[in-house]
């Protein structure tokens, strides 16, 4: 399938916009009004462009309008029993647990493929990144941000818990300590502390932000794309290896399949 098969209607109501040239493909928050601010047509949107989008392509940057990347949830999520046709949150958690809990998955699903290794993603943030908003910065690969950037998970103050895939990579790039401490005080991490603690990959003036993420990207492509793709589920997997050796097997297993790609010959199972 490519980009053409995806509903340019469903794009809009998820204010979001998409453009794709050769290994490049460029997905636009575009609701500035609102702050970016997210609804499940949001989420359903990304899932498509996800499920959609061309093999050649091999780089994905996220990047948003305004002067804010995402101040997070709709806040009509919170009050209404329906928003744009999907359930808000009080009647989402009247509904049957399969059926909310499926309905939960597949929100996740808008961000969750930008974590697959066969492409590199990379956020471009401005501005406030909150709850969703962060939470979609963290499921790309890399993240280039202004230095007007501010990061914050708002979920916990809310009674919420942050459900949009952001606890895995928030914990693997800072640590668990610092992810309790972000999480349940809600307070607001700098530009400058993200690229302290990792957040950050860099840091740069706001009229900057789009060449920097351009060069960032230009350079990620380079290495042949099965090497890309075999180092990405490498770094991905490592944090959650038992044990040293078990990466080191992988590592092993990872590049006999390149060895052989690049021989023309398929490596020995045995």
């Amino acid at each position: 399938m490519t980009e053409s098969a995806i509903d340019p209607g469903l794009l809009e109501r998820g204010h979001v916009r998409l453009t794709v040239s050769g290994a490049r493909a460029t997905i636009v928050l575009d609701r500035p009004d609102r702050l970016n601010a997210q609804t499940p047509d949001t989420w359903k949107a990304l899932r498509e462009i996800g499920q959609n989008l061309a093999d050649e392509v091999r780089v994905v940057d996220v990047r948003a309008t305004g002067r804010a990347f995402s101040a997070g949830l709709d806040r009509r999520l919170f009050e209404a029993e329906e928003v744009d046709g999907s359930p808000g949150l009080l009647s989402l958690a009247s509904r049957p647990v399969e059926q909310a809990d499926a309905e939960i998955a597949a929100f996740q699903q808008g961000f969750s493929w930008l974590r697959d290794p066969e492409r590199v993603t990379i956020a471009a943030v401005r501005g406030h990144a909150i709850g969703a908003g962060f939470q979609l910065a963290l499921a790309c690969d890399l993240r280039v941000v202004a230095e007007d950037a501010g990061f914050r998970m708002a979920e916990t103050g809310l009674g919420l818990v942050p459900d949009l895939g952001g606890t895995l990579p928030l914990v693997q790039t800072v640590g668990y300590s610092r992810a309790v401490e972000m999480c349940l005080t809600g307070r607001e991490v700098s530009a400058e502390e993200a690229l302290r603690v990792g957040l950050a990959n860099s840091v740069v003036a706001s009229e900057d932000l789009e060449a920097a993420t351009d060069r960032l990207a230009d350079a990620v492509v380079r290495a042949p794309r099965g090497a890309v793709r075999e180092t990405l589920a490498l770094l991905s997997q490592a944090s959650e290896a038992e044990d040293p050796e078990q990466q080191l097997a992988a590592e092993r297993a990872a590049q006999l399949r390149r060895l052989g790609e690049l021989s023309g010959t398929t490596p020995s199972e045995e």
